[in-house]
């Protein structure tokens, strides 16, 4: 009656199912529906909305490299920043055959906007600010919606 079982010979090929029965874990939503997509891919998704957006208006913004960073660096030893101070995003002027870069930090503006239609227009007011100093222009006249909402 004591007679113990032996356990099934575990064989070469792929697991087909878990140790409980219920199958073999995988994704929650299939990658075309927002909720595969990322925090990270979605702000960039929010920057390239915007830049096409603008570039509508402006056909020379598709010389501009537009850049999405987690964080801004600092500059040297010392160097700090305060509330106020920490910038939600830069320009770098064109050299040496490198084009001109517009960059946004990602984790300063998710941590000043509560949802995405408020990160959304957010984004677009950094990305009019960079592309006017870039350009050499007021926001307003890059964009007349700026400073509406």
């Amino acid at each position: 009656m004591d007679t113990p079982v032996p356990p099934p010979a575990a064989g070469p090929g792929p697991r087909r199912r878990d140790r409980h029965g219920r199958g073999m874990r995988g994704p929650i939503a299939p990658p075309q529906v927002p909720l595969a997509a990322s925090r990270a891919e979605a702000f960039a998704d929010l920057v390239q909305d915007s830049v096409e957006r603008l570039e509508r208006r402006w056909p020379q913004l598709a010389d501009i490299d537009f850049l999405v960073l987690e964080v801004p660096r600092l500059g040297g030893a010392g160097e700090g920043w305060n509330d106020e101070s920490v910038p939600l995003g830069g320009t770098i002027a064109a050299h040496e055959g490198q084009p001109a870069r517009v960059v946004i930090y990602r984790r300063p503006v998710e941590i000043r906007t509560k949802g995405r239609d408020e990160r959304a227009a957010l984004v677009h007011e950094i990305v009019v600010e960079q592309v006017a100093e870039l350009l050499g222009l007021t926001p307003e006249t890059v964009d007349p919606r700026y400073g509406e909402d």
